[in-house]
């Protein structure tokens, strides 16, 4: 038996464009109600100084790297910079012991301040094992525009800290 043929089907009517309501006038409405973050409970961290002192550390480098992102130097790499700036012919080992950062990792870092001609690594005049650190022309002007946008990332911790809290903190940071 042969398949019945099917009527063909009807073309569906085009839709209408959808005619646009009449302009209502403005009315003002409520303002968005604000949700209150849920209080978390944080247990034994609130009795916890490392926890809160890690928060702020968050805090600060987050907007310590976003200060210093426009001369693509990281926080490590401005404190070698400082150092090293601050005291030439210094070794590699007194600069890691300094900043608490091992060896092997400040020498890839100084490797990589080499190659950006920021550092340079000279024979020491008083041991020819030793490498004395110094600054170059380029390491000087590159510290000096870090140390300008450092101070402004410092001036935009004390409003969030107030002054008094800033002080308290860097004095007992400092004594630590």
């Amino acid at each position: 038996m042969p398949p019945a043929k099917r009527p063909p089907k009807k073309a569906k009517p085009a839709r209408k464009a959808a005619k646009k309501p009449a302009t209502l006038p403005l009315r003002k409405s409520a303002p968005p109600t604000r949700v209150s973050p849920a209080v978390i409970d944080l247990g034994v961290l609130n009795v916890h100084l490392g926890y809160f002192v890690r928060r702020i550390q968050v805090w600060i480098f987050q907007d310590f790297i976003r200060r210093l992102a426009p001369i693509d130097i990281s926080p490590a790499q401005f404190s070698v910079l400082v150092i090293i700036g601050a005291n030439e012919g210094l070794s590699q080992s007194e600069l890691a012991a300094t900043l608490g950062i091992e060896r092997a990792r400040l020498v890839r870092m100084l490797h990589l301040l080499d190659r950006r001609g920021l550092t340079e690594r000279l024979p020491s005049s008083a041991d020819g094992r030793r490498h004395a650190l110094r600054l170059t022309r380029a390491g000087q002007a590159q510290l000096r525009q870090a140390q300008t946008l450092a101070a402004q990332h410092e001036a935009g911790l004390l409003p969030k800290l107030g002054a008094e809290r800033y002080r308290l903190l860097l004095e007992a940071l400092r004594e630590a």
